[in-house]
């Protein structure tokens, strides 16, 4: 059986894909995930990074199981979110809608983005929570020109996305070193080189994403700290209700030998 040129141009495209993955891969390996900070109870923090999620994330992501009457529970009136968090044309009851058109959005990236509604829940792994890990992400993008939009990221090698938030970060590239493991070239990251300064610090943007990952976090569970809450409640319930239960046991056994 023999391959026509098209078919042979498609598995070369395929191997070329595999490649520049299997090396993408490989320059991250390692990578730890840094400590996101837990500001689930900060209504100050999770408005921040509310704001920041819908003029940066939901042009393009939705969160489809989250509704903006939900943001009062974080201490915004309703005329708050129509200012400032209300999309044009969207109403107040409605769920969180991206405003691309989902057809060009696969056109564009290749696929749909996906919902973020409980994305901070999903991406845990054993490096760290998926806070820790949507932390570390949005923090670790960088040019790379080889890729279609211009942006690649350590956390996420050979990512579709590209870095909405670089007005904010700035302009950086990453720095590789080669070195030989097991007899192959491996690409070991060693920092960032900043080459265009954004509109904020490192460590203003660091702490604004610090905001955005903690309103992720919450939009994933709203009732999250009452439900800690509640729980440490039950658990003294429990332990008061185990020792008059142990008490009254012993007292119903004394007389009996």
């Amino acid at each position: 059986m023999t391959f026509t040129g098209f078919s042979k141009k498609i598995i070369l495209a395929l191997v070329g894909a595999l490649a520049v993955s299997a090396g993408a891969l490989a320059s991250s390996e390692g990578l730890p995930w840094d400590k996101a900070p837990n500001r689930t109870q900060d209504n100050a923090a999770l408005q921040k990074g509310a704001e920041l999620f819908v003029n940066y994330c939901l042009n393009c992501h939705s969160a489809a199981f989250m509704r903006y009457t939900r943001l009062t529970d974080i201490g915004l009136t309703e005329q708050q979110i129509k200012d400032k968090l209300l999309p044009p044309g969207a109403k107040f009851g409605e769920t969180m809608k991206a405003a691309i058109d989902p057809k060009q959005a696969a056109e564009w990236f290749g696929a749909n983005p996906p919902d973020l509604t409980v994305i901070a829940r999903s991406r845990a792994g054993d490096k760290g929570s998926g806070a820790d890990y949507l932390y570390t992400y949005l923090r670790t993008f960088y040019r790379d020109e080889t890729r279609p939009t211009g942006w690649n990221n350590l956390a996420f090698p050979a990512i579709a996305m590209p870095h909405v938030l670089w007005e904010l970060q700035g302009d950086r590239k990453a720095v590789f070193e080669t070195k030989k493991e097991h007899g192959n070239d491996v690409h070991v990251f060693v920092g960032f080189e900043q080459s265009k300064p954004g509109t904020m610090t490192p460590a203003q943007f660091d702490d604004a994403m610090g905001d955005l990952v903690s309103y992720l976090q919450w939009m994933g569970e709203p009732i999250q700290n009452t439900r800690k809450q509640i729980g440490v409640w039950v658990l003294l319930f429990l332990a008061v209700l185990s020792y008059f239960t142990w008490r009254l046991n012993a007292a119903y056994w004394k007389d009996v030998k």
